[in-house]
């Protein structure tokens, strides 16, 4: 194939489109409070002491962002952040000065984060924040599960599977990993509740920590349906429209 001149190369840049990706990272740069939440973790994060030197904190806490906001598993992150410049420079990497984290230190700080319960903390600091610069949660929430996929394989280290990840099967296809469990507005599309849990645990069985209870209207996807009486027992007033599609300001959900 012909090498690419610098004059092709800026040729390209000069049609270059900045994608929805790219965009969506912009606007999450600007609104998460990085601050707050580095301060929030750095107590419990290694300080480099004995061993190695970890991987800067805001660095990793960039990752954990990307891999919830895409879905992405430990292995296909660190894969994602090979493959773009976008995503690497959200990160705050730098190919020329350190490799991408690797999915070991991946899965370890998202051990850490589980371990010391920060992920609730975390999510309450944005949203606090949020609400501070007058973005504020309204009275429709939409419920949603998203698979994120961990590898199955025991050619590790420690020649074992993730005792957290378990299998679960969506159509005729079987999955192993976890489940990200999320709680949206559906006016500003912001995230106010998460769980997660081994992929084999059923949507509906999480769905009562997703409302905050001043909702007045639920959506969800099929798998929700059937659920108003576990919806009105932590939402009285809300009407259930699972199975219905909502826009948001984020796009669909």
């Amino acid at each position: 194939m012909r090498q690419m001149t610098l004059a092709h190369q800026a040729e390209f840049q000069r049609y270059s489109k900045k994608t929805r990706r790219e965009q969506f990272l912009e606007e999450m740069d600007a609104v998460v409070p990085w601050a707050e939440l580095m301060a929030l973790v750095e107590p419990h994060y290694p300080k480099g002491e004995t061993g190695r030197k970890p991987v800067g904190l805001e660095i990793m806490l960039r990752v954990y962002f990307l891999q919830q906001w895409f879905s992405l598993s430990d292995p296909g992150v660190e894969d994602a952040l090979y493959e773009s410049p976008v995503l690497r420079r959200f990160g705050g990497i730098d190919l020329g000065r350190a490799p991408v984290p690797d999915e070991t230190t991946i899965l370890n700080f998202r051990h850490l984060l589980e371990e010391h319960e920060l992920c609730g903390q975390m999510l309450d600091t944005v949203n606090h924040y949020l609400e501070s610069k007058g973005i504020r949660i309204t009275t429709g929430t939409i419920v949603d599960a998203t698979i994120i996929h961990a590898p199955s394989s025991i050619k590790n280290e420690k020649k074992e599977r993730d005792l957290e990840m378990h299998h679960t099967k969506k159509g005729n296809q079987w999955y192993f990993g976890m489940k990200a469990h999320i709680g949206v507005d559906s006016k500003e599309g912001v995230v106010h509740s998460v769980c997660s849990t081994a992929a084999s645990v059923s949507d509906v069985h999480m769905l009562p920590d997703l409302l905050h209870g001043d909702e007045k209207k639920v959506w969800g996807d099929a798998g929700y349906q059937g659920q108003s009486e576990a919806i009105h027992a932590v939402a009285p007033e809300a009407q259930d429209m699972t199975s219905r599609r909502v826009k948001t300001k984020a796009g669909r959900r």
